[in-house]
């Protein structure tokens, strides 16, 4: 033990006989308080030691306790009081007061003491909350906690899961779930799943700023998740995001997941999902809800049966859940899901699109404004090619159909000698027919069909020689047309349209005399 002077021995014992604390003599002394708990020790071994104190011996009146010592020190501050109010109020931070205090004043004090003075002369005002009140069937509010640690499947970890909550706004009846992940279609189900356990639905539910509801946040217009969206228009409820870090306006559902985790769950373990679920069930059905309320002082039981002829009838049908996904149109017209192909016309190729992943079926969307494109059931074999032909551009492989029918509209003849080539000479063939349904586009089909038979006759099979007798054809019909008559045409004397000679002088004598009664024209 460090030897003090004996004036300070003196102030110690004297402030410990007085009752002064080990902390207050360390402040006033400036001795280590390690140093005044040993002279502390050894001050009240001599006191038992001493005969006044031994065994038997009557107590001695303790001296009078000395005035506590008060220090009054007045904050280095203190001159600035009115310039460090007036920043203040113009809801300036500390830091930026102590700059202007080095700055402006040549203030020496630390940045703490300006913390300190000023965190004093700070005005809180309380904050005003109001009590919010509904009417039965109007509110739910929904929003996710943590469950009880539960047995992950398959190992020996156990591990929280996710406890989902719904609460009825009026009645406080809560429907919980456990699930391990959740997601947008996870979200969604739940939603249903507390719906068709309350029997009906509200008509807002209030849910908080995460990703599985709301895509983007906003204070005017959120941006809700698409298949969200759609849950919520199938059971005619409106969604109600409250505002970024105001878990206020979803107190409700924000207690009823801190009693069911300091109440229900506290303390417990569990095997599987399902179990927890079941004893959650169990618990909000034997104790949550014939509970009385505290700010009600009814049964929350008994407000709940006064609520449900109030919520709104559920659809008959569910709601059929889809992913959303992106994808580019390839250079064939189509996109491409699980390794297969299905076509996106009139999408133009190289854009992006949106598809709705159904169970047994998709959608192709407009990626801004979601407009429906095409609908395809999904197929179950990868590598299938859902794509009409009339949609297909040229293929070897599947050419063939289509160019018989296109040599049976020139005629027969080319019908039967295409179909002679191509037994011939299979896939390789179509060039010729190619080329012979080509013909028909540079020359009059009758034409094609008079040196296809001809080809037919001749046993050909070149298309050069087909091609050659189909213009030898157009040659000759163009000289015929302009060869000149050889003979001058013979005039027929008698015909059965042909009149009598006199009936022309008739009509030639009786147009005379109408001339002649006619009025003459007078220039003037």
């Amino acid at each position: 033990m460090n030897v003090l002077k004996p004036h300070l021995q003196t102030t110690i014992v004297t402030l410990l006989e007085a009752g002064t604390s080990q902390r207050e003599i360390a402040r006033v002394t400036g001795i280590d308080r390690k140093t005044i708990r040993a002279y502390q020790q050894r001050w009240a071994s001599e006191r038992a030691n001493s005969p006044g104190v031994a065994t038997g011996s009557p107590p001695q009146t303790p001296p009078p306790r000395a005035p506590a010592i008060t220090t009054t020190t007045v904050s280095t501050c203190e001159p600035y009081r009115e310039f460090i109010a007036a920043q203040l109020r113009l809801r300036r931070n500390f830091t930026s007061i102590y700059q202007d205090l080095v700055d402006q004043f040549g203030f020496t004090g630390a940045y703490n003491s300006v913390k300190r003075f000023a965190g004093k002369l700070q005005e809180h005002d309380p904050e005003q909350f109001d009590r919010l009140e509904f009417a039965p069937g109007e509110e739910a509010q929904v929003d996710y906690g943590e469950g009880a640690p539960t047995r992950v499947p398959g190992t020996q970890r156990y591990r929280r899961p996710r406890l989902f909550v719904m609460t009825l706004r009026y009645s406080r009846r809560s429907f919980r779930r456990v699930v391990w992940k959740s997601s947008q279609e996870a979200w969604a189900q739940l939603h249903e799943q507390a719906w068709r356990y309350f029997g009906g639905t509200t008509h807002y539910v209030v849910l908080d700023n995460l990703k599985e509801g709301v895509l983007a946040p906003d204070l005017y217009e959120p941006e809700l998740n698409p298949v969200y969206a759609m849950v919520l228009r199938h059971y005619g409820v409106v969604a109600d995001p409250a505002r970024v870090r105001d878990p206020n306006r979803k107190g409700t559902v924000e207690h009823a997941i801190g009693h069911t985790q300091a109440t229900a769950l506290k303390g417990k373990r569990f095997e599987s999902l399902e179990e927890q679920n079941a004893f959650l069930e169990h618990w909000e059905t034997r104790w949550a809800a014939p509970r009385i309320h505290g700010s009600t002082r009814r049964q929350v039981e008994a407000m709940y049966q006064e609520e449900r002829p109030h919520l709104k009838a559920l659809p008959v049908s569910g709601v059929q859940y889809f992913k959303e996904v992106q994808r580019t149109v390839c250079d064939d017209t189509c996109i491409r899901i699980d390794h297969s192909s299905y076509a996106a016309r009139p999408a133009r190729i190289g854009s992006r699109v949106l598809v709705r992943l159904f169970d047994h079926y998709l959608e192709i969307r407009e990626l801004r404004t979601q407009v429906l494109i095409r609908t395809h059931a999904r197929v179950d074999r990868p590598g299938t090619v859902v794509l009409p032909d009339e949609e297909r551009l040229f293929n070897p492989s599947r050419e063939t159909r289509t160019l018989l029918r296109q040599a049976q509209e020139i005629g027969v003849a080319a019908h039967q000698l295409c179909q002679t080539l191509f037994a011939a000479e299979g896939r390789v063939g179509q060039r010729k027919l190619w080329g012979i349904v080509g013909l028909a586009r540079r020359y009059p089909s009758r034409l094609v069909e008079q040196a296809c038979q001809r080809a037919l006759d001749e046993g050909i099979q070149s298309y050069k020689r087909i091609k050659a007798l189909t213009e030898q054809l157009t040659t000759q019909a163009l000289e015929q047309l302009n060869t000149p008559a050889q003979t001058e045409p013979v005039l027929a004397q008698q015909h059965r349209l042909i009149r009598d000679g006199q009936d022309y002088a008739d009509l030639f004598t009786l147009g005379a005399q109408q001339s002649a009664s006619l009025p003459l024209f007078n220039e003037d």
